[in-house]
């Protein structure tokens, strides 16, 4: 990819996670699974500025694994890449293993 979105203030590109359709073994898995609605944070702006003038650092950072609200965000295409971006307000939480 010759382009690389960078966000402006308080704005994450985020990847959604697609869970896999299948197993390992081959078994075709059905749609209505339980899934988490999750991305990996792509890249992050530098932060909003408060009304004095300070810099508010973003909650997440590249790499984090996120969770992400069921509407919401701004869909942008990117090459043959599907990606989506949030306010760092929207973002509902990170996932650790």
């Amino acid at each position: 990819m010759a382009k690389r979105l960078i966000p402006t203030l308080n704005r994450i590109l985020v990847e959604k996670i697609v869970p896999p359709s299948k197993t390992n073994a081959g078994i075709l898995l059905p749609e209505k699974t339980a899934q988490l609605n999750s991305g990996k944070v792509v890249a992050v702006g530098p932060g909003a500025r408060d009304r004095d003038g300070k810099l508010i650092p973003l909650s997440v950072k590249e790499g984090d694994t996120v969770l992400l609200p069921e509407y919401g965000g701004n869909q942008v295409k990117l090459g043959d890449k599907e990606y989506h971006l949030f306010r760092d307000d929207d973002i509902l939480g990170t996932l650790h293993d």
